[in-house]
């Protein structure tokens, strides 16, 4: 799925978070916003998931504009929010109960691939037998079972300790690679970002407009020693340059 975000802008009451942004994402592409605390990150969210709409300008899914948001994406908010009264497998095949699948049928579909990504021996655990690694993982599968065209990702690691969060950047790489979703992931994290993505769009301090773009040309898939790599910290550089300009955009 391609989105398109034309000339987006949005208030609250006095408030102005986001204005005339303008962002596109292709089919496969991961696109990581990033930006001072409180720019409108999450507002941008928002509107792409279809919990807010905008004041102007529009969402467009596939070149057609989008008013009916909701349940178009796969949402992933920062905390993994597992259903604690069903057990790991239960709460990854849960989308595809709400498609209409029967108990049975999802679990069927849901068990391969935590046996494929690693957790398969913890298909019949509860979310509390679970590390926060572990149940951020399964929070991922769970976004993706389903075959979301777009998947949304607001700062999914922000609770992990910086081992865990490196782990699971890979991790949560190569599933990306395999499952191809459209994936727009908004993160405070500069290495985050540009380890992750394709392209790095940074926005000013609030309200939030579109300050530079980085592409990021990093083959995949994208392992630890790739970290310290020339490239990777030129990178960086380059979107902590593009940050610190935007502080003084008018």
């Amino acid at each position: 799925m391609a989105l398109e975000v034309r000339g987006l802008s949005k208030r609250y009451d006095d408030l102005l978070a986001v204005a005339d942004v303008d962002l596109t994402v292709a089919p496969g592409e991961l696109v990581a916003v990033i930006g001072p605390s409180g720019c409108g990150k999450s507002t941008l969210f928002d509107v792409v998931a279809g919990l807010a709409d905008p004041d102007a300008g529009e969402v467009r899914f596939d070149g057609v504009a989008a008013l009916d948001r909701l349940g178009a994406s796969a949402y992933m908010p920062q905390r993994d929010a597992l259903l604690p009264w069903r057990r790991v497998v239960d709460n990854v095949g849960l989308p595809l109960e709400l498609q209409g699948c029967r108990r049975a049928d999802a679990r069927a579909r849901a068990r391969p691939l935590l046996e494929r990504f690693g957790l398969g021996d913890f298909a019949r655990s509860w979310p509390w037998q679970l590390s926060g690694g572990m149940r951020h993982r399964v929070a991922f599968l769970r976004t993706l079972v389903a075959g979301p065209g777009l998947v949304l990702l607001d700062e999914p690691f922000g609770d992990l300790d910086g081992i865990t969060r490196s782990d699971l950047q890979e991790w949560l790489g190569d599933l990306l690679v395999e499952f191809g979703p459209t994936v727009l992931l908004v993160t405070h994290d500069i290495a985050e970002a540009v380890f992750l993505a394709d392209r790095v769009v940074v926005l000013t301090p609030r309200p939030a407009r579109v300050a530079a773009e980085v592409a990021v040309d990093l083959p995949r898939p994208r392992h630890a020693e790739l970290r310290e790599a020339p490239q990777v910290v030129a990178l960086e550089r380059r979107v902590r340059e593009a940050l610190r300009a935007s502080a003084w955009t008018p």
